[in-house]
């Protein structure tokens, strides 16, 4: 093995997502076209956001019908050369009624071959590129043939269009399932102190089996955290803050990433904010090194009891 090949197989063993340069934070797309802003100004919050290290960027075809990909496409066309440097995510496989796809009468999820093909090319002509870094199914599909998908998955990456297939809200046995048949970049899953399935159900272990590196989402239980009347987002506020304290990090806050980048799978975490802040308090989190016992203190708050 000469040394160049030496390197790859050293990349490659970090994870999919490590090979294709995505940023361990995420930038949420999800309600760009509630932020009212001019491609410039998109434009702009690209750049610092991408001048932060978050240099990822998440889509999904359902996300303001389209018209969030249609926004972003116009913001980055205005600094095409942005493109290189940064990793555009998508998802697909959920049609609403109305949806940017066609009309459906009733809301379903589709994985097949042709939707997911059509999909992909939708989510280029809005987004302006010619291929997605990472494409995702949505949701599970309960009429899904994984052959299908396998054959779908694996024809837009021999063509060029996508350059890793991975999915999203799959349990175990699902993930493993479609795994079976096409090489999977990550499972997109929800994850927080108010949202701990993942961990009741060894999602994680199973993935650091895998090694394969899930992208949490809610990571601040949807805003949740911030409640100044919900007691268990009080109590936890507390404990994060003599954390925070402890730690010296910039903010409670960061102290949540922190504990979700501390889990042994390797996480990435999507943070769906116009507020640089927001995103620097997760990069931020990435950087504070917890101790298992302030780890499992936090989890503690977040069960209102010990471990058994």
């Amino acid at each position: 093995m000469n040394d160049e090949t030496s390197a790859l197989a050293g990349k490659r063993s970090l994870g999919t997502l490590a090979v294709i340069g995505c940023s361990k934070v995420v930038a949420g797309m999800w309600r760009v076209r509630e932020w009212n802003m001019s491609a410039a100004a998109l434009n702009r919050y690209v750049q610092e956001s991408m001048a932060l290290g978050v240099t990822t960027f998440d889509h999904a075809d359902i996300y303001g019908g389209g018209e969030v990909e249609a926004l972003f496409g116009d913001a980055l066309a205005q600094t095409p050369s942005l493109r290189a440097k940064m990793q555009i995510v998508s998802k697909a496989g959920i049609r609403p009624r109305g949806s940017s796809a066609g009309a459906v009468g009733v809301k379903h999820y589709d994985t097949s071959r042709t939707y997911l093909q059509a999909a992909v090319e939708h989510s280029l002509q809005r987004l302006k590129t010619d291929h997605l870094d990472l494409f995702l199914i949505h949701r599970p599909d309960h009429l899904a043939n994984n052959d299908e998908i396998a054959d779908a998955a694996e024809s837009l990456i021999r063509e060029g269009k996508i350059r890793a297939f991975g999915v999203s809200n799959f349990t175990t046995r699902q993930f493993d399932s479609l795994r079976a048949k096409v090489a999977l970049a990550t499972n997109q899953i929800e994850f927080s102190p108010f949202e701990l399935q993942a961990l009741d159900d060894d999602v994680f272990t199973a993935l650091s089996s895998a090694a394969v590196s899930p992208m949490i989402w809610s990571a601040l239980g949807g805003g949740r955290l911030f409640s100044e009347t919900d007691e268990l987002a009080v109590r936890l506020r507390r404990e994060l803050t003599t954390l925070a304290e402890k730690y010296n990090a910039s903010s409670w806050v960061s102290i949540v990433y922190a504990w979700i980048f501390t889990l042994p799978c390797a996480p990435y975490v999507l943070v769906g904010s116009r507020r640089l802040e927001s995103l620097q308090q997760a990069v931020d989190g990435s950087g504070v090194k917890l101790s298992r016992e302030d780890w499992y203190a936090i989890l503690e708050a977040a069960r209102g009891k010990p471990v058994l």
